[in-house]
């Protein structure tokens, strides 16, 4: 597992002042912090919604899309509080179970995998996904799906064992499940330290009786300092830990899920009694992926099949803006426009069905409509008949077009 720490000398003592600016107007505005105890008194459920999320592919050569196959309850609560912001949460949470979707491909074998990811409302408030990815039932190869639980409350053995549960009950068959969670929203919520017993009716076993415990203290709950301390140096440790404590930008990146959620989870719970106020997302979907240009502080964990695609500005280099801003516009261009090789040459009339097959290969209508206009232009005319010129052309742009053709063809070929 990596690291990325934003620290350096004059600037850091630049940007701590202006942080500290910053967090004294916040406080004026909100008066408190959000905490977990504030957030349970406005909903008092163990859980607001379960889902099961799936791989597919909507036609040949596209990447796998993450998608809710169910949901229970159906509908959001019409006297939620937040009840668009819900709605948008569950828009977005398949790519919190599927980070990896594009690296995926049918497999006949794969253990099941738990991690789980963190939700920040705009009020700060946090939900908690608790997440078992494996595969369904049958033979030969095949796609996994995740079975998701998301919650205000932060105890993750508590929902790690009614994921053991769903699970048992999906192997015997997927319709007992939900069932089973109806019984779990169903039941009292329980007290710091107090256990709640649940009954659900098993095919085979009877009516069993489920014991949930809810502990006084959930601060070490799914906290695994050993796989901390055994992807991260000492040293390099005291240093993530030196940053956390004066509140800067540190991104983690791992191979696995269940290593990247649990050592976010791990150097969280390094701070206590203190608690993160700022951004924290264990598990970063590559989508979001420029939610690490900005300048408040933030906790982040990034797969390492998307560590190719992160820039981290350094405040002590005044011309990185220049390069995150040009980059920004260079891949805005390339997935535009980069698959221009593969129909049109540099001849001064190219033949109207070579480019029309060129304009039709975009997917979005949108930027289709903005071709049509935009191929007439003499921008991209000469830059046509330059590139034919210039067959050995090394600029940064043909550089990034072609790293996005060969991940595209991977793709295809999955």
């Amino acid at each position: 597992m990596d690291v990325f720490c934003t620290s350096c000398g004059f600037c850091c003592l630049l940007a701590h002042s202006q942080r500290l600016v910053s967090v004294q107007s916040m406080l004026r505005q909100t008066g408190r912090y959000r905490t977990l105890d504030r957030d349970l008194m406005e909903d008092r459920k163990l859980f607001e919604y379960f889902i099961v999320v799936a791989l597919h592919k909507t036609k040949a050569g596209v990447p796998y899309l993450p998608e809710v196959t169910q949901q229970f309850p159906l509908k959001v609560n019409r006297h939620f509080k937040f009840m668009r912001e819900t709605e948008d949460q569950l828009k977005v949470i398949p790519q919190f179970c599927f980070p990896d979707a594009k690296d995926w491909a049918p497999v006949d074998n794969f253990p099941s995998e738990t991690f789980s990811f963190v939700l920040t409302g705009e009020d700060g408030s946090r939900r908690f996904g608790y997440c078992r990815r494996l595969l369904p039932s049958g033979k030969g190869r095949r796609l996994p799906e995740v079975y998701c639980i998301v919650s205000r409350l932060g105890c993750f053995d508590l929902f790690s064992k009614i994921l053991d549960e769903v699970e048992k009950r999906r192997a015997i068959s997927p319709a007992l499940v939900q069932p089973f969670m109806r019984g779990i929203m169903e039941a009292p919520f329980p007290a710091p330290g107090r256990t709640i017993s649940v009954k659900n009716f098993l095919p085979g076993s009877g009516t069993e009786v489920i014991e949930l415990c809810r502990p006084s203290d959930s601060r070490l709950e799914h906290v695994d300092f050993e796989c901390l301390f055994s992807s991260l140096s000492l040293r390099l440790l005291l240093r993530v830990f030196a940053s956390l404590l004066l509140e800067r930008r540190v991104i983690f990146t791992a191979d696995k899920l269940s290593t990247l959620s649990q050592s976010c989870h791990a150097v969280v719970a390094l701070l206590y009694p203190f608690t993160w106020q700022h951004t924290y997302i264990p598990v970063l979907p590559p989508s979001m992926l420029d939610i690490v240009c900005t300048p408040t502080p933030f906790i982040v964990g990034l797969l390492s099949s998307s560590k190719e695609k992160l820039v981290i500005i350094q405040h002590s280099d005044s011309s990185s803006l220049s390069t995150v801003v040009s980059e920004a516009f260079v891949r805005f261009f390339v997935e535009m426009v980069g698959h221009y090789s593969l129909f049109m040459g540099g001849s001064e009339r190219e033949d109207e069905s070579s480019r029309e097959a060129f304009r039709k290969a975009v997917t979005s209508k949108s930027l289709r409509r903005f071709l049509e206009v935009f191929m007439e232009t003499q921008m991209f005319t000469g830059f046509i008949q330059e590139r034919e010129l210039r067959r050995q052309d090394l600029h940064v742009y043909h550089r990034r077009r072609n790293e996005h053709q060969t991940k595209r063809q991977e793709g295809e070929k999955m």
